[in-house]
């Protein structure tokens, strides 16, 4: 296979870019990781880069990511939000895990909220669902249904005792 090719090939598996951890809020429209390369104090974000950033990607679509290499003295991970503001976090001589917890602190959706919504989004989405709060009140308001048989009557073939006694009986 030729994507498993290269440094540390599982980075490109789905199953490894579905278990990230890194959801990030609503409000997060832009990340940009600044560091260089080969210098020790950026040895930690370099690696947060190569190990989360393909999975970030994946869980956040809506959300710019930009990697600017060799371009600053110091390293630092810069978000910018949907009102226009922008927080910087220093990660100078920080290590992989230490970044990976900050970033999740503090502009990540908590597990809470990540189970509210896979459940709203599982519960609305699927259309099997009616009833009580649900899109539809009754099954016969879905497309192709047999109409509600409280507001018209079905025909003899449909009916049970017709369709199990035989077309010829009449009823009573």
């Amino acid at each position: 296979m030729p994507f498993m090719k290269g440094a540390a090939p599982i980075r490109r598996t789905l199953n490894y870019l579905e278990n990230g951890r890194l959801v990030l809020k609503d409000s997060v429209k832009m990340v940009a990781f600044n560091f260089n390369l080969e210098h020790p104090p950026s040895a930690g974000t370099e690696n947060f880069v190569f190990w989360h950033f393909a999975q970030m990607q994946y869980k956040n679509p809506n959300v710019n990511m930009y990697v600017f290499n060799n371009m600053t003295p110091s390293p630092y991970i810069q978000f910018f939000f949907s009102g226009g503001k922008k927080l910087v976090l220093d990660v100078d001589s920080q290590d992989k895990e230490t970044i990976f917890n900050q970033v999740k602190k503090i502009f990540c959706k908590t597990d809470e909220t990540l189970h509210a919504e896979t459940l709203a989004k599982e519960k609305k989405n699927n259309p099997a669902n009616f009833g009580y709060m649900c899109t539809h009140e009754c099954i016969c308001e879905i497309p192709g249904q047999v109409p509600c048989t409280k507001w018209c009557i079905p025909p003899k073939e449909l009916r049970g005792k017709f369709k199990f006694l035989g077309k010829d009986v009449e009823p009573e």
